[in-house]
Parts: structure tokens; C-alpha cells; sequence
């Protein structure tokens, strides 16, 4: 009978976790631990290997260039030489890329589009750190925001540092409240930029 007793007693512990805020908080956590920079690794297999690992570790797709298949498992990407594959462009539709892991941005110099459609931690700042990411500022030519809830004015504004990008598509972005305005602001800093709006 006791031994069923300490049986008992840990699956009682694990119905607790088993709440709503609990397992939210679990996912929180584990999000973080996948955006977390491995600077080591970097170093180690290239920019553009490990920014591969974090996207597709965060739910996010890549393409390499060269390729027209995008890579979405994280087991089969292709291996060869360092810096043989480069990417360039992200799906990260409904991942979980955060701030915290945008230093594997650092050094791609090949990304020319990237999407972002229901990514529940992309906020200003993230927007902000691609605009002020070197080589994205001269190799990303299209970008896409879609129902991203805690993207506002501020962090569209700050996309006006990519100077080289040629298509902005901005969709469901119920954070942004001064369309107008911060439509003016983009044409005025980015002339030759085609911009497409679905915003209510």
C-alpha cells in the first residue's frame, strides 16, 4: 500500500502543471530556451548554419539559395562545406522567434525576403533589429507582416533603414492605429518602395 501511495503522490504533482497559466508559462520558457543565441556555434558552422538550426528549431522555414524546395525539417538540412548554403528567405509563419535569438541575423548576407504572419513575439523591436542589421540592409528586397498583434506604428517606422527593400506588404496589424501617418513616413523616407496594405 505505501508503495502505491509515493506512485500516487508525483501524478498528483503533475495535474498541477497541467493548468492553463502553467502550461502557457511552460511554452514561454521553452520558446526562450530555442531563441537563445549559441555564439559558439556560430562560430563554428557559419551564420548562416546556425541561423538555419534557430528558425527551424523555432517552427520557421528556410530556403537556401539556389533551391526552390523550402527546408522545414531540422534533421535533413543539408550538410557540406562550411558556408555552402545560404539563405535566402524565411517563413516564419506562427513561430516562435523572439528578440532575444535576432544575433543569428547577424552576418546573413543573402536573405532577400522574409515573411512574418502570426508570430506572437514579433513586437517593434524585432522589426527595429532587422532594420538596423547591416546586411539585411542590403540584401532584403521584400517583407511581409501579417496579423502580428504587437507590431504598432513605431516598429513599421523603423523599417525606413532598409533601404534597399522593394515590396512591403502589411496585413492585420491591429497595433497600428496612425495608418496615414506612418504610411506618408515610409513613401517619404523610401520612394521607390511598393507598399501593399490590407489594414482595416
Amino acid at each position: 500500500m505505501m508503495l502505491v501511495g509515493k506512485f500516487i503522490q508525483p501524478v498528483h504533482g503533475l495535474k498541477k502543471l497541467s493548468t492553463p497559466g502553467a502550461c502557457r508559462h511552460f511554452w514561454g520558457w521553452l520558446n526562450a530556451v530555442f531563441n537563445k543565441v549559441d555564439y559558439e556555434r556560430i562560430k563554428a558552422v557559419g551564420p548562416d548554419r546556425a541561423a538555419s538550426e534557430w528558425l527551424l528549431r523555432c517552427g520557421a522555414l528556410v530556403r537556401f539559395q539556389g533551391f526552390d524546395k523550402w527546408q522545414q525539417d531540422y534533421n535533413g538540412l543539408p550538410t557540406g562545406p562550411l558556408g555552402k548554403y545560404k539563405i535566402q528567405a524565411i517563413d516564419a509563419t506562427e513561430s516562435c522567434i523572439m528578440y532575444t535569438g535576432f544575433d543569428y541575423l547577424d552576418g546573413l548576407e543573402h536573405v532577400a525576403e522574409i515573411k512574418l504572419n502570426k508570430c506572437i513575439y514579433i513586437q517593434d523591436e524585432c522589426l527595429q533589429r532587422i532594420s538596423e542589421t547591416e546586411s539585411l540592409q542590403k540584401s532584403l528586397l521584400r517583407l511581409m507582416i501579417m496579423s502580428c498583434g504587437n507590431v504598432t506604428d513605431k516598429g513599421i517606422i523603423a523599417l525606413h533603414k532598409l533601404t534597399n527593400l522593394e515590396y512591403l506588404f502589411l496585413s492585420d496589424l491591429p497595433g497600428i492605429r496612425e495608418k496615414e501617418t506612418t504610411v506618408q513616413i515610409l513613401k517619404k523616407s523610401m520612394p521607390s518602395l511598393e507598399l501593399e496594405l490590407d489594414l482595416e
